[in-house]
């Protein structure tokens, strides 16, 4: 679809969307989208790394040692401190 939009056409609708939102809005959307973007991402590779150090934490037949884990922080946005908070996460017991 976007590739049959005519130049004429393509700068209609950013007209529109500038008459919509304002010249004003749009650098701060534009700024909340990509650190939005950059939150997701890092979010992403936390959890990757933790599955993947969960995996090589546990041995295949050692399920009767409990681990200690730090406490785990989300932050709002890489290098942001202000906005961060503890999680807590549930326990984990050996059952069996």
């Amino acid at each position: 679809m976007i590739g049959n939009l005519k130049p004429l056409e393509i700068l209609l609708i950013i007209a529109v969307i500038v008459l919509l939102f304002g010249a004003k809005k749009l650098p701060e959307m534009a700024r909340s989208l990509g650190k939005s973007a950059r939150i997701l991402k890092s979010e992403a590779k936390a959890m990757k790394k933790d599955g993947e150090a969960d995996a090589a934490a546990a041995p295949a037949g050692d399920t009767t040692a409990p681990q200690q884990a730090a406490p785990r922080t989300i932050q709002a946005a890489p290098g942001d401190v202000t906005s961060s908070r503890p999680v807590s996460e549930p326990n984990r017991t050996a059952q069996g």
